[in-house]
């Protein structure tokens, strides 16, 4: 089971936030990852991202030691993290993020753990964060070139390619 849900807040600092997201993850037995808003298309980016990290753990093929880093990975369209990170990962400051929660188990109310999230880091959902646009595709690497091979309504289909090219160079 997973959600994904965009959010509007603050970031004080990273390296906190990183923290504290770990421990909520922990205490709440789910997997958590936030990425910067502006450089995801949509939750089908997430969705496929988090599909292709589990089959690679599934399969033993995976390069990081944690689901959320390999789905960071592949949400990102790179094969390191050095990239990855700096790519897709959140900004200190005023913030739009997406926040991916995944858990195997179903008992998990999903509904309340992300409600709980939002609140312990002063978060305010807003999923149009999520409606990714041209820029978003600029921002994610995609040339001008490739955006001009599909149309307007099959944008978030170049970030998908992205995705599933981590696979492939592996």
């Amino acid at each position: 089971m997973y959600e994904i849900v965009g959010a509007k807040g603050f970031i004080q600092n990273i390296d906190d936030f990183l923290e504290k997201t770990r421990i909520f993850s922990e205490e709440n037995k789910i997997v958590v990852q936030v990425f910067d808003a502006e450089v995801i298309y949509g939750k089908n980016h997430l969705i496929s991202a988090l599909k292709h990290a589990k089959r690679a753990f599934e399969e033993k093929r995976n390069t990081t030691n944690t689901l959320e880093m390999e789905t960071l990975l592949y949400a990102s369209g790179e094969r390191q993290l050095k990239l990855a990170i700096p790519k897709v990962g959140f900004k200190k400051g005023e913030a739009n993020i997406v926040a991916l929660f995944y858990v195997e188990r179903k008992k998990v109310d999903l509904e309340r753990v992300v409600e709980k999230f939002l609140k312990v880091f002063n978060l305010k959902k807003d999923n149009k964060v999520l409606e990714g646009d041209i820029n978003t595709l600029k921002k994610f690497g995609i040339t001008e070139s490739e955006i001009k091979t599909v149309s307007k309504d099959r944008y978030g289909d170049l970030i998908l390619e992205k995705v599933a090219m981590v696979d492939i160079i592996k």
